[in-house]
């Protein structure tokens, strides 16, 4: 049987995505364990107890100047900042990527200038917002905003531009104004496109709030990263970037499995 006709169980394709990382922890391991035999002192490449050590301290111990537990109040910083900007930059792509998809009119008029906005690095904004917003939490969110809204725009605004002219003329027929087709056939199927979108703009949402972090903050998983690199304290910076990605993969699996569960009928072709 050729490959590109193979089924693979649930079971097995576990195990087929816990293989690979699973020889990447092992090969990290064995470099480690080597660079260690020849230098005691290495810091490129820590030991795991080194790691876990070192995490002990930030995870179960409260801070002496602050009092805080340092890892705790880290992630719920950068969370809150990625949360509120994925909130507003979702609720922009609804509202603006309803409006330009099912509407010519508006779509001719705005769309070119949604399309400049997306092709601005957002990083190169980054001073603009701090010199606007200041060095608080409004920049950081606005940065997330600004980095991903286009493109969630953009996005959302193609796939409904992109629906069949049938359920339009439908629509029309049966006396359906502009606004009960933007509500009864464009948002219902604008839903999991969103969700999608979504999905896609996690990873650049969390480059543009470490990116923010690391300019100007005093708490945040990217505030600390970027402190500790002083020191080169790549047992503390490690764990931190797998407890980002272990936090993004979460995310992404929470929206997928509220977009199969709401939209199912969306997900019917991938089953």
């Amino acid at each position: 049987m050729r490959w590109v006709n193979r089924t693979i169980g649930r079971g097995n394709a576990l195990l087929l995505g816990a293989l690979p990382l699973a020889v990447l922890a092992l090969t990290y391991v064995i470099a480690a364990a080597s660079r260690h035999a020849a230098n005691p002192s290495d810091k490129i490449l820590p030991l795991p107890g080194a790691m876990a050590s070192a995490m002990a301290a930030l995870v179960f111990e409260p801070d002496p100047l602050s009092g805080q537990y340092l890892f705790w109040a880290d992630t719920l910083a950068s969370l809150s900042r990625l949360g509120m900007g994925l909130g507003i930059a979702t609720l922009s792509a609804l509202l603006v990527g309803l409006v330009l998809g099912a509407l010519p009119p508006v779509r001719a008029t705005f769309g070119p200038t949604v399309t400049a906005i997306a092709v601005i690095p957002p990083i190169a904004l980054l001073p603009i917002l701090f010199i606007t917003f200041g060095l608080g939490e409004t920049a950081k969110v606005a940065l997330i905003v600004v980095g991903i809204a286009p493109f969630m725009i953009r996005d959302v605004a193609g796939h409904i531009a992109a629906l069949p002219r049938e359920q339009v003329v439908k629509a029309l027929t049966l006396g359906a104004s502009s606004w009960q087709l933007l509500l009864r056939v464009a948002l219902p199927q604008a839903m999991p496109r969103l969700i999608q979108a979504l999905r896609l703009s996690l990873g650049p949402a969390w480059v543009f709030l470490i990116s923010a972090e690391a300019i100007a903050a005093d708490v945040g998983l990217g505030y600390r990263i970027f402190l500790v690199r002083r020191y080169l304290a790549m047992d503390v910076i490690l764990p931190y970037v797998a407890w980002i990605a272990l936090l993004a993969v979460a995310i992404d699996f929470l929206l997928t499995r509220t977009s199969r569960s709401l939209f199912g009928w969306a997900h019917k072709a991938g089953h």
